[in-house]
């Protein structure tokens, strides 16, 4: 018969074996545990280790490479654009890196840069108030210079399609020897309207009339992507450029071009990309001299393409020739045994 000595006799057997797998199980198990998490963190702290090295060697390479551009830009685009002339049109929240690089590659090249004309985001507003008011501005300043203004691609931006005309007309050339069109004082005039206006501001001599023109985009992609207005307003500002220029380019910093639906994309989807060409890492030293070799090649009859990182079609242009030189260079060579005469090599002009 069991009685309550074999009970407690049986509690205490449980709560023993109880005690037992505790003890060994913080022993023997933990150990066992502890080691296999040691392991893995240290596997871990190993590998993060190696990826700090590799991007510090990433960073040192990047380094030098933009070291080594930055001394040989000057080489790089010694005389490709001389005695050129050259306007920078930005947008709201240009990136000053790019513009300040453009205006430096540029000079390195051999061009004058003319000016800044700087679009101001009322430029870009689509309401109503504000396109009623461009289009009087626009036909006023058409019916004074007698310009008649074009139909427009978009009826969205045909104002600021129609403005672009105009004010290409004031700031540029197809060729540097043009003849005709606005005077100084009727180009400052038709500024100074847009100006009063509040869509845009000027600086420097820009009614010097250049050949070229580069458009800076926003350093970040608009809010609303390829449907922004800004994105739209670009597309007609360089569609009118482009047609008023021997060549016009698109330039973007790389924060503001990899992101779906920034200016530089839209304009590589649409049908103006085979009229400005488009560099996406302008705010580089390799962007830069992109930027001028863009340039040069459209003017040497190249067709206009995309540069850069994000999505563009090659790294960078074909390396553009050199201009030749006005000055012919003579050398002699030995003459051969035959002749006894000396022959003369006259470099190519």
């Amino acid at each position: 018969m069991i009685d309550f000595r074999y009970h407690l006799v049986s509690i205490v057997a449980v709560f023993l074996a109880l005690a037992i797998g505790i003890v060994l199980g913080s022993t023997e198990l933990q150990g066992s545990t502890i080691d296999a998490l040691t392991s893995l963190s240290n596997s871990q702290k190993n590998q993060l280790s190696a990826a700090d090295t590799q991007l510090h060697s990433a960073n040192e390479l990047v380094n030098a490479s933009n070291a080594f551009l930055a001394t040989a830009e000057s080489k790089l685009v010694s005389d490709l654009l001389p005695a050129d002339k050259l306007v920078i049109v930005t947008e709201p929240g240009a990136p000053s890196g790019v513009i300040s690089g453009i205006k430096q590659a540029a000079g390195l090249a051999g061009a004058t840069v003319t000016g800044e004309i700087a679009l101001q985001p009322k430029f870009n507003d689509l309401s109503g108030a504000t396109q009623a008011n461009l289009s009087a501005i626009n036909n006023q300043l058409a019916s004074a210079d007698g310009d008649i203004l074009s139909a427009g691609d978009a009826d969205q931006t045909v104002n600021q399609q129609q403005a672009a005309q105009l004010i290409a007309t004031a700031v540029l050339n197809t060729t540097a020897d043009e003849a005709g069109g606005l005077t100084a004082a009727q180009a400052q005039l038709l500024l100074q309207a847009y100006v009063q206006g509040g869509y845009l501001t000027a600086t420097g001599t820009v009614t010097n009339r250049a050949t070229l023109a580069v458009l800076v985009t926003p350093a970040a992609a608009p809010a609303d992507g390829a449907n922004d207005p800004a994105n739209q307003v670009l597309l007609a500002v360089a569609q009118e450029f482009a047609g008023a220029s021997a060549a016009t380019l698109a330039a973007g910093s790389i924060p503001g071009s990899s992101a779906s639906g920034s200016a530089i994309s839209v304009l590589r989807g649409s049908s103006v990309s085979s009229q400005v060409s488009s560099v996406d890492n302008a705010d580089t030293t390799l962007g830069q001299i992109s930027s001028v070799w863009a340039l040069a090649n459209q003017l040497a009859g190249g067709k206009p393409n995309s540069y850069g990182i994000s999505g563009a079609s090659a790294v960078s242009p074909p390396v553009p020739l050199p201009v030749p030189s006005e000055t012919p260079t003579a050398s002699a060579t030995p003459s051969s045994t035959a002749t006894g005469k000396g022959k003369k090599t006259v470099g190519n002009k």
